[in-house]
């Protein structure tokens, strides 16, 4: 049985897959659990264990909690280094929740210093001076600044860490970084005399991660996107623990019907909708409705995908342009309609597999974390890339379903239907 190395804690399903390929891609045996393990389930047999968790919007000591009970299962299992992943737009609000895991997971672990960065080039996020980049966009003028559960309208992440802790917070700049792995250790150790406990690391390219990697061989704990853990297998590999290994193997063919459920209102899932609906059947969920009379609308939308599905793909999605989501919002409450659409796609999802379909994309991570928990999937093999941060995964145990978990912001336009074809 392999040592397990690496324990990571994800704040939501999709941002879990997104590491897990991360770390499959540079070499290690991965397994992704779907949720906390209970204390009686044996230990996967993997170098790298990620815990996928539905934290990022529920309430800061919930989250805590959530995180922490997840940490000390880690720690059992016999982890020797840990990652805190959260989203590479930072989405989170003042209150936290990426704050508050932090200082818990700094006191669990007795941490000390940790590093902060959602960097991931390869998807256009970028941190230069502490601010974070979409593409060329400041974060601030990005789409993500009318997020309707995490707006972020402010660049700076040492502000706005700043302002979901009382720690100290402080930059790792990326001249230090393009000085070198050693440069920056020096970096973490007067950091460590001044107290800070973040430091934020700048980073514009993968190879800015890999020397942040290098640096971070001995660290207990690191946080950050997926894109900030690609230098962790090389420290492991460097050191004997993991062999040299080539890449990820192919899934195993399910077979089955195909479809697609989308519950991310992000400008990236909504082109990659549009895309959908030009060539196969779509239909856009009706919050109101839901609210309403949810299990007949439920059945209303299964009903009409049923007969279709011999033909071809479906999709199912969160309808309604920004300004009609807010005019939802505004009559159900933002946490209402959110959560009335997961739990409709998640019953849907249960119906679509009832009725054959065994090849699933699923577009949103709290969606995805709803569809999975609500199918009864405890843990995911991860398969090759789709898109950057996107895997095709296979799910562990009765059905076998070819799963692809995307967040919101991921993919190319004609994801849904590449995303199908790599799920065989």
């Amino acid at each position: 049985m392999a040592p397990l190395l690496l324990g990571c804690i994800a704040d939501d399903l999709t941002g879990a897959t997104d590491l897990a390929n991360t770390l499959a891609r540079r070499g290690m045996s991965v397994v992704q659990t779907i949720g906390v393990p209970s204390p009686g389930d044996p230990v996967p047999d993997a170098e790298a264990i990620v815990v996928a968790l539905k934290s990022r919007t529920i309430a800061a000591r919930d989250a805590v909690a959530l995180s922490l009970q997840a940490c000390r299962w880690l720690k059992a299992a016999g982890a020797r280094q840990f990652y805190f992943k959260y989203c590479s737009t930072f989405d989170s609000t003042d209150q936290g929740n990426i704050g508050p895991v932090g200082d818990a997971l700094v006191e669990e672990l007795d941490a000390g210093l940790t590093t902060v960065c959602p960097a991931f080039p390869e998807t256009g996020r970028t941190i230069y001076l502490g601010h974070l980049f979409v593409g060329r966009d400041l974060l601030s003028d990005s789409p993500m600044r009318n997020h309707p559960l995490t707006p972020m309208r402010d660049a700076n992440l040492v502000r706005v860490l700043s302002r979901q802790t009382r720690a100290r917070v402080d930059l790792v700049p990326i001249t230090t970084v393009r000085q070198g792995a050693s440069s920056m250790s020096a970096s973490f150790g007067y950091l460590t005399r001044k107290l800070v406990r973040y430091a934020v690391i700048d980073a514009i390219e993968d190879e800015d991660l890999l020397t942040l990697g290098a640096a971070c061989a001995e660290m207990k704990l690191m946080t950050g996107g997926s894109g900030a853990a690609i230098g962790l297998p090389e420290n492991f590999r460097q050191a004997g623990l993991i062999p040299k290994r080539d890449a990820v193997t192919p899934l195993d063919s399910v077979g089955g019907l195909g479809a697609v459920v989308a519950g991310s209102s992000s400008q990236a899932t909504m082109g990659q909708i549009a895309a959908m609906r030009a060539q196969h059947p779509a239909l856009a969920l009706e919050p109101l409705k839901l609210a309403e009379d949810f299990e007949p609308s439920v059945a209303a939308v299964l009903d009409w995908a049923r007969p279709k599905l011999s033909s071809g793909p479906v999709l199912i999605h969160a309808g309604g342009t920004p300004k009609e989501v807010a005019a939802v919002q505004e009559k159900l409450g933002r946490e209402r309609a959110g959560e009335l659409v997961e739990q409709a796609l998640a019953k849907i999802a249960q119906g679509l597999v009832a009725a054959g379909v065994r090849r699933l994309v699923v577009a949103g991570g709290e969606t995805s974390g709803a569809v999975v928990q609500g199918l009864g999937v405890k843990a995911l093999q991860i398969g090759p890339q789709i898109d950057p941060g996107v895997p095709a995964c296979l799910a562990i145990g009765t059905p076998r379903l070819a799963l692809a978990l995307k967040s919101g912001n991921f993919g190319a336009e004609d994801f849904f239907m590449k995303a199908l074809d790599v799920l065989k």
